[in-house]
């Protein structure tokens, strides 16, 4: 029914010091660090709210599994929320991700046909200094998603 919104289950990534989970410094000039991690969104359920189909308030919820930047290991997980604003187009999203050194939280729109950029509304942990914002790009049809976190310092 909606095989595009499998992949809105984005969320917010650990920042681990490690090049296998996409740890990086930024380029000189920039500030902040940049972290990139693998969504694979397999539990995205959908609540039809008002008109039957695809409409303004459905709900979608998400918990999925995050993994490094190669896609091998497992390092975290999500969940969240999404409510659809407009139909074909694009939700508005709330979601943490969790992280062995902290966690994650991000918000803003997720697009149905186009990359999206959110807001890190905040983290806890080692991260609970957070802001900046994240990338979010489909991978495999919306079957799995790119987080790429650019942290400001």
């Amino acid at each position: 029914m909606r095989g595009w919104m499998i992949g809105v289950a984005v969320a917010g990534v650990v920042l681990v010091a490690s090049l296998a989970l996409g740890f990086t410094r930024a380029p000189a000039g920039q500030s902040g660090q940049e972290i990139h991690v693998i969504e694979h969104a397999k539990t995205d359920t959908t609540v039809d709210v008002g008109k039957k189909g695809d409409s303004t308030g459905d709900i979608l919820t998400f918990h999925n599994k995050v993994y490094d930047i190669h896609d091998r290991h497992r390092v975290g997980y999500d969940l969240g929320r999404c409510i659809r604003v407009v139909p074909g187009k694009n939700y508005e999203c709330t979601w943490t991700t969790f992280l062995h050194k902290g966690q994650l939280t991000v918000e803003g729109p997720f697009y149905d046909k186009r990359n999206s950029v959110l807001a890190i509304t905040g983290g806890t942990g080692a991260y609970r200094h957070a802001r900046g914002q994240m990338l979010l790009r489909s991978r495999k049809g919306g079957t799995e998603f790119d987080f790429v976190f650019k942290l400001a310092e």
